[in-house]
């Protein structure tokens, strides 16, 4: 295959940026830069991968887009406290194709190891995942195998690979390092390995029935006859291994997916990952309620589960969890009429065991009370009186809040507002009410133009509010207009104002 080489050896000045939780990314002096052009049908194993393709790293707070154009490649220096994570990524993009479309590249990554022998282990502290756009967006962190990955490129197209790292609380503070290696390969190993052929596949079941039908019926049989059995059964299994259709995988004996060492050292791109853990360690608790708001009906739409069933539970608890592990304290919601919503942080009710599990953990910063049941049915009646009753009696009910509905437009909407903050407090008075907005009732002007009503809602809502999430696009930039917002609360009686950003229809900043 002809393949004329990229003519936009081009320099981008590198990125800096900085990584979550206020720590540093850094970039160091050495660049790897290629200028060398290929042309005629290339084999991957005979030329160096620099020649083949770009890599270099970005923060983790920039979006590579498939059009990213390439950059110097410089090493990564990454700051972390323990009980941090931080993240980088890897973006790969071909100067030439080889091995059919594209071309396919081979991902290696080592432990990050300090000079006292401290470690923090591939697979277990550092995860790596593939960057997949959804709908033109760099969205999706799907896994990859580990510690060796193989990913395909698409010619004239960034790839991107996200490198995450996790610092336990215990681990040792220093200064960590380690590496990425990059090694363009040929693609079609690894596609025959994978996809075998219907006859392969009858062959491989009948043998491997073969296999169970000697080895199963052993129980109470003379200790000679199962001998005999483990024998054939060894024999049968030996020559399933040793069949055409893993011949990919070993050859003499050794695995031929592992590079030769000095192939690597002579043909790969190697990113050198320096970390430095300082010596002090994260609460577990975020000084930022950041809460996040899952639609449950998009839950039971996409994994097909009814509400209300073991199936549905289990969907939402993997959701909770998985969303905790970041620090970010989820609620679910269903909206209802006039964007009245429902939200909840668990589903089971306060007396259940699952309620003092969630609400208990120190990752989990707030937590949303429903206003009546999740799941309907059984006693309904006094359910809110039952469920603050129990709630207030726990050490975690400091966490908890009430949000009733979404942004109120009118007059009819802000009083059924306050109609159920009055429920709500009439049972706990130091219950807190959230509720978002970013105007004042339509039908009931507050002030003589928009934002000045908008800035009087508070005094509208007092006492049957506390939290006033407003709509960050309502300011702008405009820092004066937030000042206006703040003077409008009283902190001394527990009001307080955040801002609620989208991303997506989900997100709440509390």
């Amino acid at each position: 295959m002809e393949n004329s080489g990229n003519p936009q050896e081009m320099t981008v000045p590198p990125v800096e940026g900085v990584a979550g939780g206020g720590t540093a990314y850094g970039w160091s002096d050495g660049v790897m830069l290629s200028s060398k052009r290929i042309k005629g049908s290339i084999d991957p194993t005979e030329v160096p991968s620099a020649d083949l393709l770009h890599v270099w790293c970005m923060p983790s707070t920039a979006n590579i887009g498939s059009q990213e154009m390439p950059r110097p490649l410089e090493h990564v220096t990454l700051l972390a406290a323990r009980n941090e994570r931080e993240s980088v990524q890897i973006a790969m993009r071909p100067k030439v194709s080889w091995g059919g479309s594209g071309g396919a590249v081979k991902v290696q990554c080592s432990d990050l190891c300090s000079p006292s022998g401290d470690r923090l282990v591939v697979g277990e502290s550092m995860k790596l995942r593939r960057l997949v756009s959804i709908l033109g967006v760099p969205d999706a962190l799907v896994p990859l195998d580990l510690p060796v990955s193989q990913i395909s490129l698409l010619p004239g197209e960034t790839a991107a690979i996200w490198v995450s790292i996790d610092v336990p609380s215990t681990q040792a503070p220093g200064q960590y390092e380690g590496e990425l290696i990059i090694t363009a390969t040929k693609a079609d190993a690894e596609s025959r390995a994978k996809c075998l052929g219907k006859a392969e596949r009858r062959q491989l079941y009948s043998e491997l029935s073969n296999f169970l039908e000697i080895v199963d019926p052993i129980d109470g049989r003379p200790l000679d006859e199962v001998v005999e059995r483990v024998k054939s059964a060894t024999t049968n299994l030996r020559s399933i291994v040793q069949s055409p259709s893993f011949c990919e995988l070993f050859s003499d004996g050794d695995p031929v997916d592992m590079m030769d060492e000095d192939a690597i050292s002579n043909l790969s791109v190697r990113v050198k990952l320096s970390l430095t853990v300082w010596d002090f360690v994260l609460p577990l608790t975020p000084s930022l309620p950041a809460v996040f708001g899952i639609s449950d009906t998009v839950i039971e739409d996409r994994f097909g589960v009814e509400h209300g069933t073991d199936e549905w539970y289990e969907a939402l608890d993997h959701h909770f969890k998985w969303l905790l592990q970041y620090r970010i304290s989820p609620y679910f919601c269903r909206w209802g009429d006039s964007m009245r919503v429902l939200t909840y942080t668990c589903p089971w009710p306060a007396h259940h065991p699952k309620s003092d599990e969630y609400f208990s953990d120190p990752r989990l910063a707030a937590y949303a009370v429903p206003y009546r049941q999740v799941v309907p049915g059984g006693a309904e009646k006094d359910y809110l009186q039952r469920e603050i009753e129990t709630l207030k009696t726990k050490t975690h009910w400091k966490k908890a809040y009430f949000y009733l509905w979404d942004e109120p437009l009118n007059l009819e909407q802000y009083d059924n507002i306050r109609n159920m903050a009055c429920e709500i407090q009439a049972y706990a008075r130091d219950a807190r009410i959230l509720t978002t907005y970013y105007c004042g009732p339509s039908d009931a002007p507050l002030a003589s133009n928009n934002f000045e009503a908008f800035v009087k809602v508070p005094k509208f809502l007092r006492p049957h509010t506390q939290i006033y999430c407003t709509s960050e696009w309502v300011f702008g930039n405009r820092e004066d207009l937030v000042k206006d917002v703040i003077a409008e609360l009283q902190p001394e009686n527990g009001e307080r104002s955040e801002n609620l950003e989208f991303e997506g229809p989900l997100l709440d900043v509390l």
